[in-house]
C-alpha cells in the first residue's frame, strides 16, 4: 500500500488531541507488572504498547514483540528477574537485526540465564529462571533503553541495583524519565556523576498516574507549522514541565519559525512567527535523537542548511535512520552528507512544483520516516510507501492531519 498526501484545503487553526506517550506508558506497564498497586490512566494505544501489554499478560512460552524494540529490551530485563519458566522472546526479522548484546551481557553478570537462539548479540533470546543481584557497569553510549530496562527492575531486586555508566551518556532525558517514575511509586533513586543507585522496594505506594501526551508526536505539527504561511495548531494533553526530552522542540522550533504559547489546561498553541530563518540550523541531538528525521525534513522544506550531531544511536533504531534520510532526501533533490553520527544538509532553492509526482518515499519499516516526510504535503503532493507503519507509535496520525486540511489517499502501487 502507498499513501498520497496533499493539502486539499486551507485550515488556519485546528485542535489536536495527541496520543499518549508510549515511552511513559511502556515504563509504567513494567512497573505495574512488578507492583500491582500502580494504576495507569490514558495509556497509549499504539502497536508498541499493545504488544507489551499482551506479552506481560501472556502465559505462553514464546513471546513475539514484532517490531517493538522498547518491548524487547524492557521484557528482557523484566523476564530475567521474574520468570518462573523458560521463555523464548522473539521479534520480527527487522527487530532481530537490532542489537541487544550489551543488555544481555550486563544481565548475565547479574546472574541472569539468557542464551541466544540464533545470532550472538541479537534476538531471539531464551530466558530461564534466575536470581539476580545488581552492582554492574554498562556502556551508556549505545542505548539509554538498556539502562532504563535495568533501572525498572532495580527496586524489585532484593538488594536493589547499582549501575556505573561508562562512556558518553546518550538520550539522558529517557533515563531521567525512568528514575522520576521510580520516585513516583516510592523508590528513592540517586544519580550522581556516572553512578545510579536504586534501593530495593518491597511494596509500592498506591498511586494513579495519567500518561501525558507524546512530545515526539508533537514534532510533526511543529514541522507542519514551520513549513506553513500562517498555521495555528492547538495541541492538547502536553505538560510544559514534561519528563519527555523531546519537549526541547519548543526552543528548537522557535528558531525555525514556530512560537509556542502554553495554556493552563495542558494545551499548547503553535503559531507561525516571522523570525528570520538562520542560514544554517545547528543542533546536538545526543539527548533527543528521535527528532532528527523531523528536523532534517523541516529544514529541507524550508530550504535551510542543517547540521545535526550526536546521532550515533540512529544506526540501531528501526532502520539506519541516517542512511534512510540520505536516500529519501536525495530522491527529492536534497544534497546531504552523513557520517556515523552527523548529518549535513545543504541549503537549496528548489522549485517544489518540479518534483516528480511519481517519487515514492520509502519508510524502511520505520514509523518516524513516514511521519517526518508526510509534513511535506504542506508544500507538494508526497507519496509514502507502507504508510500504516505509523501505528507503531501514532495510530491516529492521518486522521489528525486531515483536521489540518491534509488529505490522504490510500491505494495500491501501480
Amino acid at each position: 500500500m502507498i499513501a498520497k498526501l496533499s493539502k486539499y484545503k486551507e485550515v488556519s487553526t485546528a485542535s489536536i488531541f495527541l496520543s499518549a506517550s508510549k515511552s511513559l506508558s511502556n515504563r509504567l506497564l513494567i512497573l505495574q507488572a512488578l507492583y500491582p498497586d500502580i494504576e495507569i490512566e490514558n495509556i497509549a494505544s499504539c502497536d508498541d504498547t499493545l504488544v507489551l501489554q499482551k506479552a506481560l499478560a501472556s502465559q505462553e512460552d514464546t513471546l513475539d514483540v514484532h517490531h517493538a524494540g522498547t518491548a524487547m529490551r524492557f521484557l528482557t530485563a523484566y523476564l530475567a528477574a521474574t520468570t518462573r519458566r523458560e521463555i523464548t522472546l522473539k521479534g520480527s526479522p527487522a527487530l532481530q537485526r537490532r542489537p541487544i548484546g550489551p543488555l544481555v551481557a550486563t544481565l548475565t553478570q547479574m546472574g541472569a540465564l539468557i542464551t541466544y537462539a540464533d545470532k550472538i548479540g541479537y534476538p531471539p533470546l531464551k530466558i530461564k529462571p534466575a536470581t539476580l543481584t545488581g552492582k554492574v557497569r554498562i556502556d551508556a553510549s549505545e542505548s539509554s533503553q538498556y539502562i532504563s530496562a535495568l533501572a525498572l527492575i532495580g527496586p524489585y531486586l532484593s538488594n536493589g541495583l547499582t549501575l556505573s555508566l561508562e562512556g558518553t551518556i546518550t538520550s539522558k532525558p529517557y533515563i531521567d524519565m525512568t528514575l522520576s517514575l521510580l520516585t513516583s511509586i516510592g523508590v528513592e533513586p540517586t544519580f550522581k556523576g556516572s553512578d545510579i543507585r536504586i534501593p530495593p522496594l518491597k511494596k509500592s505506594k498506591k498511586c494513579k498516574t495519567t500518561v501525558e501526551a507524546d512530545w515526539s508526536s508533537a514534532s510533526y505539527f511543529y514541522s507542519l507549522v514551520s513549513l506553513s504561511k500562517n498555521r495555528s495548531v492547538h495541541l492538547c494533553g502536553l505538560k510544559s514541565t514534561s519528563l519527555q526530552g523531546d519537549a526541547a522542540l519548543v526552543s528548537m522550533y522557535e528558531t525555525l519559525g514556530v512560537s509556542t504559547t502554553i495554556l493552563a489546561n495542558q494545551t499548547i498553541v503553535l503559531t507561525k512567527n516571522n523570525t528570520p530563518l538562520p542560514p544554517e540550523f545547528k543542533a546536538d541531538l545526543m539527548a533527543t535523537p528521535d527528532l532528527a528525521q523531523t528536523i532534517a525534513v523541516t529544514c529541507f522544506g524550508l530550504g535551510v542548511a542543517c547540521h545535526l550531531t550526536g546521532l550515533h544511536t540512529l544506526k540501531i533504531k528501526e532502520t539506519d535512520r541516517l542512511k534512510a534520510l540520505a536516500n529519501e532526501l536525495t530522491k527529492l533533490g536534497g544534497e546531504i552528507e552523513i557520517t556515523d553520527d552527523t548529518l549535513l544538509l545543504e541549503a537549496h532553492k528548489l522549485s517544489f512544483e518540479n518534483i516528480a509526482q511519481d517519487i515514492e518515499i520509502a519508510t524502511y519499516q520505520d514509523h518516524r520516516m513516514a511521519m517526518a516526510f508526510a509534513v511535506l504535503a504542506e508544500l507538494f503532493c508526497i507519496t509514502i510507501q507502507d504508510p500504516m507503519v505509523v501505528t507503531k507509535s501514532y495510530p491516529n496520525f492521518y486522521d489528525d492531519f486531515k483536521k489540518l486540511g491534509i488529505h490522504t489517499n490510500f491505494c495500491e502501487p501501480h
